[in-house]
């Protein structure tokens, strides 16, 4: 009879090829064609179904961000987590990302922790310094300490990993433990945890220095021009002394994947364009992508993963080659696209997209 911890050792060590999965931001925005918003309780629902179907299809893993603005659907990640746990049975559940720079790395880590006893060891924590701020001000943190927050709370975070009581410790944004016990302990011996990067080099080498994973997002262009950041970061990490195997890299970006190419564009579009319109203008710019601008970003050269599943299949396979990584996540339900569309693409990845590059990425 073999334990919990010796079954999930022996999941992790199987060669299966690289992992597939999703991660949702939560956005809610209008549908383009109808202008109608759904709620976020709504949306909230249709994540959790999202996950229910990656899960029952074979995909590897699911992921939720974090935003605190009304027109996103998720600002606790561990709380939905947590229902998704009780919906699901083996994928793996992340958050995508945590905005370390503006949680308590204790409460971080208990939440994830119980996330962990509760999902029988399916827990990770993807950690970011948070591409918005509005969480700076609302939990009383102020954007010139941006690195320096992310920076301890990522090292005290590991040593909580890594310890059941922390005799001492001292830092500077948060009140010192002495001989603090951390509870609960998560199922897995420690919680996997990768860091966020967007293209910053300072990120990746920080990555490669902690030994933790890093997750790039690669929204548009050429993927070309992330792999010096991925060298870095496995170059700096040797260097600082961590085992190759561990320095592990995924890959996360927007896709919408149909039966065509030309049936992927021209459905995905509209929705697209809206997307960028509303978060630019949450960022203060109005502009409007034309198709143009679309078809120039849906090439089969560029990052962006949008296509038939053939497509999608050899854009994953030549940024595997650039890599070598272990992981892809696909965004998939951004521009208010309805759940029936999305719930299209998830079969269609997991069924027509992940086998083949399984195969291709395990030779």
């Amino acid at each position: 009879m073999y334990s919990k911890r010796e079954v999930i050792a022996a999941m992790l060590e199987q060669n299966s090829g690289i992992e597939i999965g999703l991660y949702t931001l939560g956005d809610i925005g209008p549908d383009p064609h109808t202008g109608s918003t759904i709620s976020a309780g709504q949306r909230l629902k249709e994540i959790i179904e999202a996950a229910k179907l990656a899960d029952e299809s074979g995909l590897d893993i699911f992921g939720v961000g974090e935003h605190h603005r009304l027109d996103y659907a998720i600002s606790t990640p561990p709380v939905v987590l947590a229902a998704i746990a009780q919906n699901t049975k083996r994928i793996k559940l992340t958050s995508a990302t945590t905005v370390l720079s503006t949680i308590d790395p204790v409460r971080l880590f208990e939440d994830f922790a119980t996330l962990d006893l509760l999902s029988d060891g399916r827990a990770e924590i993807i950690a970011g310094r948070g591409a918005f701020v509005e969480s700076f001000p609302l939990f009383g943190y102020s954007t010139d300490d941006y690195d320096a927050l992310f920076s301890e709370n990522i090292e005290l975070f590991l040593k909580l990993n890594e310890n059941e009581r922390m005799s001492s410790w001292n830092g500077h944004f948060r009140s010192p433990l002495k001989d603090a016990e951390i509870a609960p302990r998560p199922l897995q011996k420690q919680l996997p945890i990768w860091v966020g990067v967007g293209g910053s080099p300072e990120s990746a080498a920080r990555a490669g220095r902690l030994g933790v994973g890093m997750a790039v997002a690669i929204l548009s262009g050429d993927p070309a021009r992330f792999k010096p950041l991925v060298d870095l970061y496995r170059q700096t990490g040797i260097e600082a002394g961590h085992a190759s195997e561990n320095l592990k890299v995924g890959v996360t970006g927007h896709g919408y994947i149909a039966k065509t190419t030309k049936q992927a564009k021209d459905e995905f579009y509209p929705y697209y364009s809206n997307y960028w319109s509303y978060v630019n203008l949450q960022r203060g710019m109005t502009s409007l992508m034309s198709r143009a601008e679309f078809e120039q970003l849906t090439e089969a050269d560029t990052a962006l993963f949008v296509g038939s599943p053939e497509q999608i299949i050899e854009k994953i396979l030549r940024q595997h080659e650039l890599f070598g990584h272990q992981r892809f996540m696909a965004q998939i339900d951004i521009g208010g696209i309805p759940f029936k569309k999305i719930a299209e693409g998830i079969e269609l990845l997991a069924t027509e997209v992940a086998p083949i590059v399984r195969r291709e990425t395990r030779k």
